[in-house]
């Protein structure tokens, strides 16, 4: 599988959502973050959603969570 890390992109949502604790919800945004086309699930390649939860769990697993304060 070809993991794409662009920033927006199916990986780096997933390290996003779990980095700041929000459930799974797999997306991507076709350009910049937040200001562009969202791609949700439905819509989403079974190599896009497997990236989305490779990131995630990539991500729980090192630990590195936002810290509230």
């Amino acid at each position: 599988m070809n993991i794409n890390t662009r920033h927006g992109g199916a990986y780096d949502r997933g390290s996003a959502d779990s980095y700041y604790r929000r459930g799974r919800k797999p997306h991507y945004y076709v350009g910049a973050t937040y200001q562009s086309e969202i791609i949700t699930e439905e819509r989403m390649t079974l190599e896009e959603i497997e990236a989305y939860h490779l990131g995630f769990d990539e991500n729980d697993a090192s630990g590195n969570f936002k810290e509230w304060e």
